[in-house]
């Protein structure tokens, strides 16, 4: 057998292992299964002091966030607010109770409605703006900006 003949052989038959390859990463990545958003995990955070225990976004728009007191002093004024960069929209929630003790938890929510709706399964990213202010007389008003990724439910 020539040199010539061998070497495209050898082409030719690995060429196409190669091109069936490609054509089966091509249709993962085309079917979403090698879509990197479905493999971040889902995490809340705020900033020093601040612990988000729980949270969930509803495919209705609606959202609610526990956040726990870890200032080392209690806070009165909490108010959280969530801009949504993916699906989008935002939302003013309440708190409650709005005066937090020290190592205690505040619920905050938002009504159905007050984010962009979506669909279950989806994934949210989006920014939460926390307000507080110290209780001791003269206490100043802080915002902490945080981080939302989680997914639809």
């Amino acid at each position: 057998m020539r040199k010539g003949q061998a070497a495209m052989e050898f082409l030719m038959t690995y060429g196409w292992a190669i091109l069936v390859v490609l054509v089966a990463i091509g249709a993962l990545a085309y079917f979403g299964v090698l879509s990197p958003a479905r493999f971040l995990p889902s995490s809340c955070t705020i900033g020093p002091g601040f612990a988000c225990e729980d949270f969930q976004v509803t495919a209705n728009g609606a959202w609610t966030i526990n956040v726990r007191n870890g200032m080392g002093k209690a806070l009165t004024g909490v108010d959280l607010d969530l801009t949504v960069d993916s699906p989008g929209g935002a939302g003013a929630g309440s708190c409650s109770p709005a005066a937090v003790p020290d190592g205690s938890v505040t619920v905050c929510t938002g009504s159905a409605g007050s984010i962009t709706a979506g669909t279950a399964g989806d994934k949210v990213k989006a920014t939460i703006s926390f307000d507080y202010a110290g209780t001791e007389s003269g206490a100043l008003s802080h915002t902490k900006t945080g981080l939302l990724t989680t997914t639809m439910e």
